[in-house]
């Protein structure tokens, strides 16, 4: 995170910060983490230390002149131990400065060494001391992680610039914070023992869920309703709110260890990322709320979650010179409190319930009484048992254009009084003999800057003295001080520990700060932390979550103990039969698949044998057992019969006989002879001679594979000798013509070569465990009427198939049709079986695009026309293959269609009231004055002489007017629009003191009593003259604009400057505003047209351009 004010570390203990990806290359990388440990209060109310911290300023001189990549400061001690800075004057491989906190002594420090701070680095701007550059993390660093921080720092261009103010007289001041933290072994915490409370996993992005979660647990009333929601043992939690929360609620109330939420994010549609992404805490409570509200409609707990946390309040209009009033009664489940100019809740109260008095041109419009000065306000008609407070830590900033973290001081009291100064919040009909006096009950904290960090909540859930801490996986108790104070916000000093360059005290922003409060109306709190006990809760539920943690608990006794067992895998024949041509083609069987026992390393092999004739009736003389082995070609098949001696063995013994790498598992294949009459009979003697074979039968008319059964063979015998046996396998008559293939391999190709029936097995080099596939022999003139004709052809294609999900690009979500492929398609091959399945005559008018593993969306830029090579190459995406390809049927064909750039461009017509989206198509080396000359042969122009000129628009303001040479090659039109107008005549004839304004529609908006300006609508360029007054340019705008008399009447015009209004009389001279003409964005100064936005608003889209006209919209592709 990049701050522009003086250091950003904190004092508060478990910060987190997440430090923005751009910043995140080589090895340096903290993302969202568990919070560091720390050692549990086990006493309550114990007074918590200040961790040791301290500030360490470098001065570097001669800094460009450094020749070393690398280059270290002095080394400074914090905490006991030695660090020092590292930097990379020239850029760690990029080209930005790159710096990191460094362990000095870390190559002399001893085995297994590792300690935990939180810094921050920064360079001082040595003109603005607020414009130095400030980023913040934390780390345990240990032997293999010496050093910490940020390989993209700033940019060199902006470092070595001086007049940016960074590298002043060649000198460059570094400076860092560091607070080391205690390191206490996180795994062996204990929250159960030590609280009597568990956490809740962190699933990676669900950040603000699991304070909130525990909030709402911790409020038993709320968490009872939720155990007496109906629900049945056939409801899936992943498919049901109410029993994916029963669910967690039972587990955070009986678990003895933290608790996972995916049931629960599950059930309400957020299973992705992108989703906490979008939404926030607030969002995610009320969908929440609304839901359970909804599913509690018609049943014992119906209207609980409005009993809790509804409120009431009055939205009202008084008209102050006559008897006239206007109200409108609304409920809210929370309140968005203001943070920003009030020092604590009460201010924010007042603010609240502010009074807006609406006189001078906001007049309001009365029934009847036509304009009347009014004042207009809220009250509040009654609060609920449980106030909800979201504090406004994060707001909007129209100046900077992004969202901005308010980390101002923002206190909340223990008590929080709303009936005082005689109930000035309430209104006149609320009910006066309810006290409207709160507790606290939870304070969530959100740690880090608006890109990222941390979130975890203080409750105290009977509201005794008791605070605990709730960060994800672990609960601490923690003092009154630390929940209260510490989670105010605003600025604390950090003692000066670092004599020398500057010796003023030095204060910090803290970054660690409330964003939402619960409070528990006293005359309420009995109801509401009222006793939550088993008979609560559904049998069926008891009975579920009893068997997954009986499951859970013999899982885990299993897995103490799996040092003891060993796993024996038997594959029979009749699983090589079931697996072979539908789960598997190659090799033989899938163990995963087969019967496993669970066997006591000790046990005699002996004693498994009668386990084996129990389970499949087959007595202990005719079981003989083969060891597989994993050959250098990576196939694995049967090797050897283990040997009499084998046999006596312990089955512990036996697994490390048959593996060489460390597994727990013995994989076995159990050979059974039958008799005539289908019963065992003792398998027959093997010399070396006998090799053991399988055979695979393929049928090129069905494309189907079979396993058909084993032999011994003789190493000296010959093919030729065992085909009846293989026709009578496959069920032909003895004498069918059969051919033989050897299957070799299949990784990383297939290799099936056929073999000489005439030559003896050995000279086959064939051995114990191999395969032959057989198939009937095909006349040469029929082998053109199968795909796969024989077994080499039907294996390679089995290899390599894959059936392929296709999308149509403009409806990404969902599947339109599937074709099955083979992954070593040509682009030419894949676009022509597309275009075949779309009717379409030209496959190169088929245009792909592949698919993002991870956004689960199309990737930016599509394939280019035979850019790739084969199927594969179009479904890989950077480790992970997908099968999803999403396409677009073009009106040119594709190779024409890269050469050619193509822009959207808005032609605004003069005079009528239209707006026309051309798509432009020209070679990539044209011009802006090219779009101009093609734009003309399509639009209706004024007069034929005409000029054009093209805008770049966003947000309702105009960026740049393009010259005409510029190339169009760069020119962007995915997050703008590109407008086209007309250049009026009084613009071509500027005299020298006449000037080109920006003109902008805008309107202010009051959030919560703090005013924004918003713009809409067309901008437009406005030619104004020297002395020229507002009243006189009023005339041309509305000339220009065309608004009715009654309408431009009520429009008020102000001059603009980075976002601040300053309203102009009509006599005011406007040029004199606009004083110089090469100010550095020209948008940010305008003449602003303050009116009501009259346009029918629109979706927003992801392209904002979608939206910005106020004109009928035509589009012509």
């Amino acid at each position: 995170m990049t701050v522009m004010t003086p250091a950003p570390v904190d004092q508060q203990e478990d910060e987190e910060m997440l430090v923005p990806h751009s910043d995140l290359t080589d090895n340096h990388q903290p993302m969202e983490v568990v919070a560091q440990p720390e050692t549990a209060n086990t006493v309550e109310n114990q007074p918590v230390e200040d961790p040791p911290s301290s500030r360490f300023t470098w001065k570097i001189e001669n800094f460009s002149r450094l020749n070393t990549k690398k280059h270290y400061s002095e080394v400074f001690l914090v905490g006991g131990f030695k660090w020092r800075i590292l930097i990379f004057p020239k850029g760690n491989n990029v080209d930005h400065l790159s710096m990191y906190l460094d362990v000095a002594d870390s190559a002399s420090l001893p085995y297994g060494w590792s300690r935990y701070a939180q810094f921050s680095l920064a360079v001082v701007n040595q003109i603005h001391n607020k414009y130095s550059i400030r980023k913040d993390t934390q780390h345990q660093f240990n032997a293999r992680e010496s050093d910490w921080g940020f390989t993209s720092f700033m940019p060199l261009g902006e470092l070595y610039d001086p007049c940016r103010g960074y590298l002043v007289n060649d000198t460059l001041i570094v400076e860092a914070e560091v607070i080391v933290r205690r390191i206490v072994d996180y795994w062996t915490y204990d929250s159960k023992k030590e609280t009597g409370y568990v956490g809740l996993k962190n699933q990676g992005a669900t950040c603000y869920m699991n304070s909130l979660l525990q909030t709402l647990y911790h409020i038993p009333y709320f968490r009872k309703a939720v155990y007496h929601m109906p629900t049945t043992e056939n409801d899936m939690p992943s498919g049901s709110i109410p029993l994916a929360l029963q669910s967690l609620f039972y587990k955070l109330q009986y678990s003895d260890s933290s608790v996972a939420t995916k049931e629960l994010t599950k059930s309400f549609g957020w299973d992705t990322y992108d989703s906490f992404m979008q939404h926030d805490v607030q969002e995610l409570n009320r969908v929440l709320c609304e839901k359970l509200e909804d599913k509690m409609k018609g049943t014992v707990v119906e209207g609980t979650i409005q009993q809790l946390f509804e409120g009431h309040h009055m939205n009202y209009i008084e008209c102050i010179n006559v008897d006239y009033k206007s109200t409108r009664k609304e409920s809210f489940y929370d309140l968005q409190l203001d943070v920003k100019g009030c020092r604590d809740v009460y201010a924010s109260f007042d603010k609240y319930v502010e009074v807006e008095r609406l006189e001078g041109d906001n007049k309001y419009q009365a029934e009847q009484y036509g304009l009347q000065d009014a004042k207009k306000g809220v009250l509040f008609i009654d609060f609920p048992p449980v106030l909800q407070l979201q504090l406004k830590r994060f707001e909007y900033d129209f100046m900077r254009d992004t969202m901005v973290k308010i980390n101002d001081r923002y206190e909340f009291p223990l008590q929080l009084d709303l009936d005082r100064d005689e109930g000035k919040y309430l209104s006149p009909e609320a009910d006066r003999s309810v006290r409207n006096l709160y507790t606290l009950h939870s304070v969530l904290v959100h740690s880090g800057g608006v890109h990222g960090g941390h979130y975890y909540a203080f409750i105290r859930p009977t509201l005794s003295d008791q605070w605990y801490k709730f960060d994800d996986e672990r609960v601490t108790k923690e003092d009154m001080k630390r929940a209260l104070e510490e989670q105010y916000g605003g600025e604390e000093e950090l003692p000066q520990t670092n004599p020398g360059f500057n010796n003023t005290p030095f204060k910090f922003t803290k970054y660690s700060n409330a964003y939402m409060l619960v409070y528990i109306r006293e005359s309420d709190k009995d109801k509401i932390i009222c006793n939550v006990d088993e008979k609560d809760i559904a049998e069926h539920l008891r009975e579920r979550l009893k068997k997954e943690q009986e499951e859970k608990e013999h899982k885990k006794k299993e897995k103490a103990e799996a040092h003891l067992y060993t796993i024996i895998k038997v594959a029979r024949d009749d699983d090589l039969a079931e697996q072979i041509g539908k789960d598997i083609y190659f090799d033989l069987v899938d163990h995963d698949k087969v019967r496993s026992f669970r066997i006591q390393k000790q046990t005699p092999f002996n004693v498994f044998k009668e386990e084996v004739a129990k389970e499949f009736g087959i007595p202990m003389q005719f079981q003989r057992f083969w060891l597989w082995a994993k050959r250098q070609n990576h196939t694995y098949r049967p090797n050897r019969p283990l040997t009499p001696l084998e046999e006596t063995q312990s089955v512990g013994t036996l697994r490390e006989v048959s593996n060489k790498v460390h597994n727990a598992e013995l994989k076995l294949f159990l050979e059974v002879e039958l008799g005539l009459d289908l019963r065992p009979i003792a398998p027959p003697d093997k010399t070396k001679e006998d090799i053991l074979l399988f055979f695979k039968h393929y049928d090129p008319e069905k494309e189907e594979l079979h396993f058909v059964g084993r032999l011994f063979v003789k190493s000296t015998g010959k093919p030729i000798e065992i085909l009846s046996k293989l026709n009578k396998m496959a069920g032909y008559a003895p004498d069918q013509e059969i051919d033989l293939y050897e299957e070799i391999k299949f990784e990383p190709s297939v290799m099936c070569e056929p073999i000489d029936k005439k030559i003896t097995f050995r000279a086959s080099q064939l051995e114990d465990g191999d395969i032959i596939c057989f198939q009937k022999s095909l006349p040469v003139e029929s082998t053109e009427q199968f795909r796969y004709p024989d077994v080499p052809s039907f294996l390679e294609y089995v290899h390599n198939r894959q059936v392929v999900h296709f999308r149509s690009l403009e409806k990404p979500k969902e599947d339109d049709f599937c074709l099955e492929m083979s992954r070593l398609y040509s682009y030419d091959d894949v676009v022509e079986r597309v275009a075949q399945k779309l009717d379409l005559d030209d496959p190169s008018k088929i245009r792909l695009t592949s698919h993002n593993c991870y956004s689960q969306q199309p990737k930016p830029q599509p394939i280019k026309y035979r850019g790739v090579d084969h199927l594969s190459d179009m479904l890989i995406h950077y480790n992970q293959t997908s099968d999803i390809l999403y396409y677009e049927v073009l009106d040119i064909p594709l190779p024409e269609l890269q050469c050619l750039k193509t822009l959207k461009v808005a032609f605004h017509h003069a005079t009528k009231d239209e707006v026309v989206i051309h798509t432009i198509r020209l070679p990539k080396q044209s011009t802006v004055g090219d779009v101009i000359n093609d734009l003309k042969t399509k639009v209706e122009l004024s007069h034929p002489n005409a000029e054009l000129r093209l805008l770049e628009v966003f947000y309702h303001k105009i960026y740049k007017i393009f010259p005409p040479n510029e190339k169009i090659e760069n020119i962007n039109d995915q997050y703008w629009t590109l407008r086209a107008e007309e250049i009026p005549e009084e613009e071509k004839n500027l005299g020298p003191n006449d000037r080109l304004i920006h003109v902008y529609h805008f309107t202010k908006e009051t959030a919560q009593n703090q005013m924004q300006i918003l713009n809409f609508g067309e901008p437009f360029f406005l030619v104004i003259r020297e002395g020229e007054t507002l009243a006189e340019i009023k005339v041309r705008v509305q000339k220009k604009l065309q608004v009715p008399d009654e309408e431009f009447a009520k429009w008020k015009f102000a001059f603009l400057s980075l976002g601040r209004p300053e309203y102009l009389q009509d006599s005011d001279i406007v040029s004199s505003r606009f004083q110089r003409r090469d100010v550095y964005g020209a948008w940010e100064q305008y003449l602003g047209l303050e009116h009501s936005d009259n346009a029918p608003k629109r979706a927003y889209a992801a392209n904002q351009n979608r939206h910005t006209f106020e004109k009928p919209v035509k589009i012509y592709n």
